[in-house]
């Protein structure tokens, strides 16, 4: 589909996981001729730049790598309160600024879940806008209900029927009412519309809603907003400290058996617990060989040519040649542990993590371990179910073929074609 050209702005504020979704739609939607500028996170500026794109810093300035700041934000119960109302609606009057800044002369505006001044800008500068959720967790749908990190023992939700779980919707909606005192302050200052919930209503844009995520992991519900569309995931993970695999994890893939990969993607690792020391104990325990991928808390000492630590290892590449895949439940990398095709073990640590699990598991391509008890001995005792019971790994790979064969990336970006030229 090609259209004249536009200019676009993606805004996003979190991780890595935030951030490379952006990044592949700005790469696929520059090739189709658009002019696109990214407002982001500070720390995330020469990983844009070095793509070529504008950046324009939003405020707050999340320190997403100092390990007391992610200690709290990976309480699964205190995580999602702090990140809101602690870090993001007190400055949302400086994200409000910097974003009406590089949204000038914006033909479309591009945001994530919790950039909640894109709809003000939209609406100050009269442009369309795009909410872009990157898992079913984002929808709040009372038809397929997602395990709250807040209750994580509520697995039994999907079967509760649509009327018990939008009761409980309600209630979540009437908790978090106080929350939105700064949103509707800011509207009022600056006249725009009143507005709803930001968390239940306006991060749906009436333009267009992507649900970025496979049909594999959540099919579409009556109770989504009527102008979703769901392309598919949408993958990135290139330009990350090198290029594809190093000569020494490539020679050491290449030795048999595949290994187990150990990962927290790019936000718990800041805040690990034990975890890559526990890891290598229960990859001992199995006698397994095993790829853990630290980030900054290297070195790890090892005892076995066996295991081997680096920093960090791009996931397109890694996950298919791994045995099993051991992660965080991101939305992120549980897409590409779905798309390689491998069972994992999910340790969720907060926000969209629980639900991303309990979705793996009841498709039978996985287990889950609670964090607090994680350990060498529950992590050989669900890996050793995974690596023997070969359904875990038939039903990972029947999802993986069909994950592979999905172009989220060309769909979602004929849907943003179509709403620039309507």
């Amino acid at each position: 589909m090609k259209n004249a050209a536009k200019r676009i702005v993606f805004a996003t504020i979190g991780s890595l996981g935030d951030l490379h979704p952006c990044l592949a739609l700005a790469l696929e939607l520059r090739e189709r001729g658009h002019d696109v500028a990214i407002a982001g996170t500070e720390i995330y500026r020469s990983k844009v730049e070095g793509l070529g794109f504008s950046f324009q810093a939003i405020r707050p300035e999340i320190p997403a790598r100092d390990p007391a700041m992610m200690s709290v934000l990976m309480d699964m119960r205190l995580g999602p309160e702090f990140l809101l109302r602690q870090l993001i609606l007190p400055a949302l009057a400086d994200t409000y600024s910097d974003l009406l800044e590089i949204c000038g002369g914006a033909d479309l505006l591009i945001a994530g879940e919790i950039v909640f001044a894109a709809p003000l800008v939209a609406e100050k500068l009269r442009i369309p806008w795009v909410s872009a959720l990157l898992s079913p967790f984002s929808f709040l749908s009372a038809c397929d209900p997602s395990v709250s990190p807040l209750a994580p023992s509520l697995t039994w939700l999907p079967g509760a029927g649509p009327t018990i779980n939008r009761a409980f919707l309600t209630l979540g909606r009437l908790a978090t009412q106080h929350w939105w005192k700064p949103v509707r302050n800011l509207r009022r200052e600056q006249g725009l519309s009143e507005g709803r919930n930001p968390l239940f209503h306006d991060k749906f844009s009436t333009h267009l809603t992507l649900a970025m995520f496979s049909e594999e992991i959540a099919r579409p519900q009556p109770d989504w907003p009527p102008n979703t569309v769901q392309p598919g995931y949408v993958y990135y993970d290139s330009g990350e400290r090198q290029a594809g695999l190093t000569e020494e994890l490539s020679a050491f893939l290449d030795r048999r058996p595949a290994p187990i990969v150990f990962t927290l993607g790019s936000s718990a690792v800041h805040d690990p617990r034990g975890f890559f020391e526990e890891s290598a104990r229960a990859a001992r325990i199995l006698g397994e060989r095993a790829v853990l991928l630290m980030g900054d808390n290297l070195p790890l000492v090892a005892d076995s040519d066996e295991i081997i630590a680096l920093p960090y290892a791009p996931f397109s590449e890694l996950f298919p040649r791994a045995a099993v895949i051991v992660h965080q439940g991101g939305s992120g990398t549980t897409a590409q542990a779905l798309r390689a095709g491998r069972p994992a073990l999910i340790m969720p640590c907060g926000f969209d993590q629980p639900d991303n699990a309990a979705r793996v598991e009841r498709l039978g391509a996985g287990v889950t371990v609670a964090r607090h008890r994680y350990s060498a001995h529950t992590a050989a005792t669900g890996l050793e179910i995974l690596l023997k019971d070969p359904e875990f790994a038939a039903n990972a790979e029947k999802i993986g073929r069909r994950l592979r064969s999905e172009n989220g990336l060309e769909k979602a970006c004929d849907s943003i074609d179509r709403l620039l030229a309507s």
